[in-house]
């Protein structure tokens, strides 16, 4: 309400009074006129950067418009002009809170400005090109201005000829010649562009100290140009900088490799302790445990061949990756620089972390059960328990548990207990024939884990799992997941006479639901990459299949089994099933947090032969805090089907086989750490085959974007980086079944609401 009032008030106060004489408040620019040489046209990301030059917000710029239009209400600039700083109380507070200070015209310097265009049409080859301003004065108050840019482009100039180093007797020059004559940015007849130059530089450096030029920079190549032999062309030299070392020239071998692997109390440094190995020598300071191969394992460096920087990057990702050292420093030192010996000896200093890490977490979160509560979990973490960075793990978890939002009629609550232990080595536990490059620090995991579930009005469940995984990253951007062996084992400890109806009402869902084993095998592939060096665009694709049983169906069909087939005397589940989707996010506003990011999940399961029904806890679901926000866990389909009003347990039958589902976000910074977001969230999840229990559940294409439900909403995330609270209030547009109103937008206002409190982002 304060806000508001001061809002009112300061409509008929000025923005200028306090604007000293001579200058002026800055009110954005009318225009900026690029006008190329006749014939020539120019691209878009040269007019957008001539357009960044100048790209200057006046105060209270409308969002993505900057710096053309502003928003009608310039609060900052009223309270700054009309209230007194040295105020205090509610009236100081008020004034900390929402004084801008006037960006002026003299702030701007658009003389700066035109110079910076020239300069950048200048290093793309346009020369001769200008750039001018106009303070264009307001007509009314004659203390606000807005400036307009007009830029007249030269015409570009073009590459005649390339001169190279050509001398045939020294190997390195001819080398550096080479790597110029393959370069895509260094071609005749292209334009002059002075950043081209300097990505050749860089590239020519980095295949340079590949090759054992560990010493060479890319300001040891300089590129000469030559305007005069013809006029509008350009005749590149490439020569050596005067400033240039003779190691830079020099070939490098790797000799010795020394590690120091300090303890993780500076205070207590230990006793060293030396251990030869053919890659390295490692020195320890005991009583540190530590494998004796572990660290030498890393070492991609071998004595006598070229030394190159991807050695030093890959020996400093394979330590890192142990996870069992808080400092790296990797350090290559001529042997005698003085008798120019061609030798370079890496000292290695690594410092432990501490072995033990504990966590105690107590959290709000959708959770994958489909209910949202707080959550406690504890957990202990050993990171080097034999002495090989292998990490053991044991997490107990808490959660009482209790649905959100609309349709209160789900309201009930829950509680569930389990503990997880996880063993991982840092290498794949392979058969001999995979080559050891491949099986060494990639990682092997191992799971027990064992839970129970009680929802009171309705039955308790226990579910046991074990399996093995491997994990391995082929590039940087992309991760893999092979989990050639998972048993789970879930089985209904009791149930009350409620559940027991339902079930004998739904025999499809009963078969989800009933005892069973579930032997798996899943791959899982990752690709996580930024599209360019800006950091503008990024996608996200990740995609999992998973098959169940068909190894042990196979089996006992060899074995002459008939029939449902039974493991210890209880059924083992058959199906298969996937699961993808490809997230991706452009920044709007360069080196900024504007972001829009778009995600499209699609999912797939199928049950044959030993299963009649996809158990239950593999069936997807629609709904909740990482899903279409609108609307609660479970509330919405499949298809069109609507679970009866009289039903309070309708989520049991609100799942499917078959899922698509689309959401757009708008992330924007506020303030410090609070982020805003405006999304829309479309999806739904259908049957694959018909259940005449839940009518218009199939998924029929000719009714598939009628039975997307739809919702919209707003949220705040307090963003610390290592953690994320968020709070999202969606707002219901659409759902797939009749509600009576007879048009799209077919849900009641009082209805539409639900709020989620998630940790981390929703995609």
């Amino acid at each position: 309400m304060t806000l508001l009032m001061v809002a009112c008030m300061a409509v008929a106060c000025s923005t200028t009074r306090r604007i000293d004489p001579g200058e002026q408040l800055y009110t954005g620019v009318d225009y900026i006129h690029v006008n190329p040489t006749d014939g020539e046209k120019l691209n878009s990301e040269m007019v957008a950067n001539i357009k960044e030059a100048v790209n200057v917000a006046p105060n209270n710029p409308m969002p993505f418009m900057s710096p053309y239009v502003r928003t009608p209400l310039p609060i900052g600039l009223w309270v700054y002009n009309n209230w007194s700083d040295t105020a205090r109380g509610l009236s100081g507070w008020i004034y900390d809170k929402l004084v801008a200070q006037p960006v002026l015209v003299s702030d701007v310097r658009p003389d700066v400005r035109t110079k910076m265009i020239e300069d950048i049409l200048d290093n793309n080859g346009y020369f001769g090109s200008t750039a001018t301003y106009e303070i264009k004065q307001n007509a009314k108050n004659p203390k606000k201005a807005r400036i307009n840019y007009e830029v007249n482009v030269g015409k570009p100039y073009l590459i005649d000829s390339i001169i190279y180093f050509n001398d045939r007797s020294n190997p390195t020059s001819l080398y550096i010649d080479t790597l110029l004559r393959r370069s895509e940015y260094l071609k005749v007849g292209e334009r002059f562009v002075t950043d081209s130059l300097l990505s050749v530089r860089v590239n020519v450096a980095n295949r340079m100290r590949n090759r054992g030029y560990y010493f060479f920079r890319p300001e040891y190549i300089e590129f000469l140009a030559d305007s005069t032999i013809h006029p509008g062309r350009i005749t590149l030299k490439a020569v050596y900088a005067s400033s240039t070392p003779a190691s830079a020239l020099r070939q490098y071998h790797a000799g010795d490799v020394t590690v120091r692997v300090l303890r993780s109390n500076i205070n207590e440094p230990g006793t060293p302790d030396t251990i030869d190995n053919p890659r390295a020598k490692v020195i320890v300071m005991r009583p540190a445990t530590l494998d004796d191969d572990l660290v030498p394992e890393c070492v991609s460096f071998r004595k006598g061949r070229l030394f190159t920087v991807r050695d030093m990057d890959r020996t400093q990702t394979r330590l890192s990756r142990l996870g069992i050292f808080n400092s790296i420093d990797i350090q290559a030192v001529p042997r005698d620089s003085a008798l120019n010996v061609d030798t370079l000896d890496l000292q290695i200093t690594c410092r432990f972390d501490r072995p033990i890490e504990t966590m105690l977490e107590l959290n709000v979160v959708s959770k994958s059960n489909s209910y949202l509560g707080p959550g406690l979990n504890v957990g202990i973490t050993h990171h080097n328990l034999f002495g090989g960075a292998e990490k053991l793990s044991v997490a107990f978890d808490a959660a009482y548990e209790w649905q959100t939002g609309r349709n209160k009629s789900s309201l009930f609550n829950s509680y569930e207990f389990g503990v997880t232990g996880t063993l991982s080595f840092p290498r794949l536990l392979a058969p001999k024939f995979i080559p050891r490059s491949q099986r060494d620090l990639n990682w092997s995991t191992i799971v027990l884990s064992g839970s129970i579930l009680n929802r009171p009005h309705y039955f308790k469940m226990v579910e046991f799992e074990t399996g093995i995984s491997y994990e391995w990253r082929a590039t940087r951007n992309t991760r893999h997941i092979f989990t050639p062996f998972k048993l789970s084992y879930t089985k209904l400890l009791s149930t009350t006479a409620s559940f027991d109806s339902i079930m004998q009402s739904n025999p499809a869902i009963a078969l989800s639901f009933q005892s069973q084993y579930i032997p798996k095998l899943s791959y899982t592939y990752t690709l996580d990459k930024f599209l360019e060096r800006e950091h503008i665009n990024k996608i996200n694709f990740s995609a999992t299949l998973t098959e169940a049983g068909n190894l042990f169906d196979g089996i006992y069909t060899l074995c002459g089994a008939k029939g449902v087939k039974h493991m210890f005397g209880t059924p083992f589940s058959q199906f298969i099933k996937g699961h993808g989707q490809v997230t991706y996010s452009r920044r709007l506003i360069r080196k900024t947090e504007h972001w829009l990011v778009v995600r499209a999940a699609l999912g797939i399961a199928h049950a044959y032969r030993n299963s009649v029904e996809v158990p239950y806890a593999e069936q997807f679901y629609i709904g909740g805090a990482n899903s279409i926000r609108a609307f609660t866990v479970r509330s919405i389909g499949p298809g069109s089907y609507r679970a009866p009003q009289s039903q309070a347990n309708g989520y049991f039958d609100q799942t499917g086989t078959f899922k698509v589902e689309l959401n757009a976000e708008y992330r924007f910074p506020l303030f410090g750490y609070l982020h805003g977001a405006v999304f829309l969230d479309a999806g739904n999840i259908w049957l694959l085959k018909d259940d005449p229990l839940r009518p218009g559940g199939k998924l029929v294409g000719s009714r598939f974007l009628k039975d997307l439900a739809l919702g919209t909403g707003i949220g705040l995330r307090f963003d610390m980086g290592m953690i994320v609270v968020r709070g999202d209030l969606g707002y219901g547009l659409h759902v797939p079944y009749d509600t009576g109103t007879g048009h799209y937008f077919n849900i009641p206002f009082k209805n539409a609401f639900a709020f989620h409190l998630a940790i981390g982002y929703p995609f």
